[in-house]
């Protein structure tokens, strides 16, 4: 059971940045830093490809309302990335079923990917574009440093991720309830606003009385 809790961070961080996952591990592997990561994920193409959609996602993810678009597309690509990963680890330490590992990476990657997607949607209503962009830049170095700190200390780095996945669903259902109040709110004053101009309308005149009798 050595390696689950590397398989618990990399799923969290395949939920914000799935191909800065593969990159660092490919690179710590290649580099000589861990023995831990499986020789498919330190190929050259593997390198390579994980590079140019790291970058990719890095320009999408800092655009208002293209980074929920990005995130819309790799709600499927995010946890099965999760679960790859984690089964390649487990095959590669073989402590811990790979069938297993897979399900911790891919559902701890898809909990992490909702909150990010999630957080993403309520900070594209800001109107400036700064909050999306230190906001994505929080998130790389965030899992640069923990993928980095969990291959010399993965209890501890599982521990942290552990920490902050919680504190994103709890953010995230925060976020859910203010955006529903919001709406409420706004649907009840417009209806206020439409009964309003229906009692200012003005009311159609009785036609005068000529004095004459109708039979």
């Amino acid at each position: 059971m050595s390696v689950l809790p590397l398989v618990f961070t990399s799923g969290w961080a395949s939920g914000i940045n799935a191909y800065a996952v593969v990159l660092l591990f490919g690179v710590f592997g290649a580099t000589g830093l861990t023995d831990e990561v499986p020789e498919s994920l330190q190929r050259t193409d593997v390198l390579v490809a994980a590079g140019v959609l790291f970058l990719c996602e890095a320009v999408a993810d800092k655009i208002p309302y293209v980074d929920s678009i990005w995130d819309s597309v790799h709600t499927v690509i995010r946890p099965i990335a999760g679960a790859v990963v984690g089964a390649l680890l487990a095959g590669q330490n073989g402590s811990l079923p790979e069938l297993a590992a897979a399900a911790v990476g891919g559902s701890t990657a898809l909990l992490s990917h909702f909150v990010k997607a999630g957080t993403r949607m309520a900070v594209n209503t800001s109107p400036e574009p700064f909050s999306n962009i230190g906001l994505s830049l929080a998130e790389d170095l965030g899992v640069a440093a923990i993928v980095t700190f969990a291959v010399f200390h993965p209890v501890a780095a599982a521990t942290i991720a552990a920490v902050l996945l919680v504190a994103g669903l709890a953010i995230l259902v925060f976020l859910a309830k203010q955006i529903r109040r919001g709406w409420r709110r706004w649907s009840q004053r417009r209806e206020e606003k439409r009964l309003a101009a229906l009692g200012t309308r003005p009311r159609a005149q009785a036609p005068p009385d000529d004095g004459s009798d109708h039979f």
